[in-house]
């Protein structure tokens, strides 16, 4: 018998042991965590964007999509590296409380009040407000996300600008889901809803939905990208995860983010450094 060649069983385990340990480090350190919205992600931006980060920096990005309230109370807890959301006051308080570091704008779209064809409730135009407000007395089903996230913060806004205060009842039901299943409930069941243009845009079930009101400027709809604080929560990918914002704010992802079209319609628009 060789026994050079000899090796104790426990030793080769603890070997292969520390190999496994090391390589899914070196795994873990070549991907992050981002915590985003339902609308980028069902919309189909990050499935165009994302391939297109990792080939330029080698970073794989796990997506958790939440309504943006969700997401930033991931980015609260530590639970997140980067927040890519769409709630500008929201956003700017979590800078300022320390748990996040500088936010950026990135791109922005609009929203539109979404409807039956027929409009049953008249409310076509232009004036979201003047919508709601006939919404709200023609006494029309409406579904709202009620999930936290900035469509469902929007959507309070022009309530409160409407002096309307909508109470879950027959007309008024808030379903604390996404925005694709929202989509969903309102083809169903004929009713309308606040959605962002980019989820309509990908949205497939639409039955007799259309665009009722769209154009106003309250609609405006800003998106930004937030490295979560180091300072609070030390174990965040700081480094990996500024790259990703640099690459996304540079003129190489603005592109990209301006190439993503459905049926030839641009979905978001680049606006960084604006």
């Amino acid at each position: 018998m060789n026994f050079k060649c000899f090796r104790p069983l426990g030793l080769v385990r603890a070997g292969l042991f520390a190999i496994f340990v090391i390589a899914s480090t070196q795994l873990q350190a070549q991907s992050i965590v981002m915590a985003s919205t339902t609308s980028t992600e069902q919309s189909g931006l990050f499935a165009h964007l994302l391939p297109e980060f990792k080939k330029a920096s080698g970073l794989d990005v796990k997506v958790v999509a939440l309504g943006t309230g969700q997401a930033l109370d991931m980015g609260r807890r530590g639970d997140a590296d980067v927040l890519f959301v769409h709630d500008q006051e929201a956003e700017e308080k979590m800078v300022a409380d320390g748990f996040a570091l500088k936010r950026l704008a990135v791109m922005y779209n609009d929203f539109v009040l979404i409807g039956p064809a027929a409009d049953p409730a008249r409310v076509r135009g232009r004036d979201i407000v003047a919508a709601l407000k006939q919404l709200a007395s023609a006494n029309s089903g409406f579904i709202s996300r009620g999930d936290k996230s900035g469509t469902h913060a929007a959507e309070l806004r022009f309530w409160k600008m409407a002096g309307v205060t909508p109470a879950p009842g027959s007309a008024y039901r808030a379903c604390g889901c996404g925005m694709g299943q929202a989509l969903n409930i309102a083809a169903s069941s004929g009713a309308y809803l606040l959605a962002d243009r980019g989820t309509w845009l990908s949205f497939k079930n639409r039955g007799d939905l259309t665009v009722l009101v769209e154009g106003d400027n309250r609609l405006f709809n800003q998106y930004g990208v937030m490295v979560v604080n180091p300072a609070k929560h030390p174990h965040v990918k700081t480094a990996e995860a500024q790259k990703f914002v640099d690459w996304v704010v540079s003129p190489a992802g603005q592109a990209v983010v301006a190439s993503y079209k459905i049926g030839g319609e641009q979905l978001f628009f680049p606006n960084a450094g604006k």
